[in-house]
């Protein structure tokens, strides 16, 4: 059996972090009004031996926490000896919006469509040029850490380009209940960097604001399991549970406003016509269905209760296989994730709505 390959030492804006070394370097990302700089908190560990760069980073959007709690998790677990290979940790990419408790950056932009940047654009497109050109680029794997959207809530999955077989390959080794074959989406990290060839996985998990514990160890476990896939640690016996690859995805949207009473959750299968919520006017005296238009499983939904005519209630997932078999996936998924033994979280942390 060959010996394991040394590792070499990582540059990282002008530092070194020998083999066998952690080191938290500050990315400036911008200055503010006050001239103070801002930046990005960035913590390069590096194995003792040889294998392959991977970025974990979180927070792209500024109020989506679930990822921060697994970053946060992974480097405090990750054992700089047993590691093969670097790993870049980012917990928070937009330190704008996460002070602020906001998705975007203060110019409103959403930095996660201003993707590879500009040195001389807007500070969005400043922020994304240099996040993509100092770090992103130098990654042979990233895992883009996201929740759901504020109001809203995603069961957790893995979005990727699966016409890239390697990016498939780590999709199917992250192992979420569902993972979804999206198209590339211009101006995202995950579009951009798979154009530089790249694998990218995105992992949907939960919903703004909240640190939900379910979505919290089921990305902190998937992450774990990527980086057994891709040698940078001790592969595990464990057989991988199943993931069932959705090929389209449609929003069922509300018909008219009023206040919504949902009558499904995140992984339940629904069928064709059947009723998913009812949209009432405040005294309740009309009332209309949303039914579903083809059976399938609900991957993502509306929390506030409040709706106008259009607003987007229901993520349904379609699939080849049989909608029963993919219902059985998810339960025993988050079977799974409840009986893992993992780092407790604290009090006064919301359960998912799973």
């Amino acid at each position: 059996m060959a010996k394991a390959k040394k590792n070499r030492a990582f540059e990282f804006l002008g530092e070194t972090v020998a083999p066998g070394e952690r080191k938290v370097i500050e990315l400036e990302a911008a200055k503010l009004y006050t001239h103070s700089p801002l930046s990005i908190p960035v913590e390069i560990i590096n194995g003792k031996l040889a294998g392959p760069t991977l970025m974990v980073n979180a927070a792209i959007h500024g109020d989506e926490l679930n990822g921060v709690e697994i970053v946060r998790q992974l480097i405090n677990t990750i054992d700089v000896n047993k590691l093969k290979g670097t790993l870049i940790a980012v917990p928070i990419v937009n330190v704008f919006g996460f002070i602020h408790k906001s998705r975007y950056l203060p110019d409103r932009r959403d930095l996660n469509r201003c993707f590879p940047g500009s040195e001389k654009g807007s500070l969005a497109s400043r922020m994304a040029h240099t996040f993509f050109s100092q770090v992103a680029k130098r990654c042979d794997y990233i895992l883009d850490l996201h929740t759901g959207a504020i109001h809203r809530t995603n069961l957790p999955q893995i979005r990727a380009d699966l016409s890239n077989p390697e990016t498939l390959r780590i999709a199917q080794a992250f192992a979420t209940p569902v993972t979804v074959d999206a198209p590339l989406r211009d101006g995202s990290l995950r579009s951009e960097a798979e154009r530089l060839g790249i694998p990218v996985l995105t992992y949907e998990a939960g919903e703004a604001l909240r640190f939900e514990p379910i979505c919290i160890s089921a990305g902190f476990i998937g992450v774990q399991r990527v980086m057994q896939a891709i040698g940078m640690l001790r592969a595990s016996r464990k057989k991988l549970p199943n993931t069932v690859i959705a090929k389209s995805t449609s929003w069922l949207r509300a018909e008219s406003d009023g206040i919504l009473r949902t009558l499904v959750t995140l992984g339940e299968k629904v069928d064709k016509g059947q009723v998913l919520a009812y949209i009432s006017a405040p005294l309740g005296h009309s009332e209309i269905e949303l039914t579903a238009r083809k059976g399938g499983i609900v991957i993502g939904q509306q929390t506030l209760p409040l709706v106008n005519e259009g607003d987007a209630i229901f993520h349904l997932a379609y699939f080849e296989e049989d909608d029963d078999e993919v219902e059985q996936v998810v339960e025993d998924f988050i079977e799974e994730i409840i009986d893992a033994d993992l780092e407790p979280l604290t009090t006064g942390q919301i359960n998912t709505h799973n």
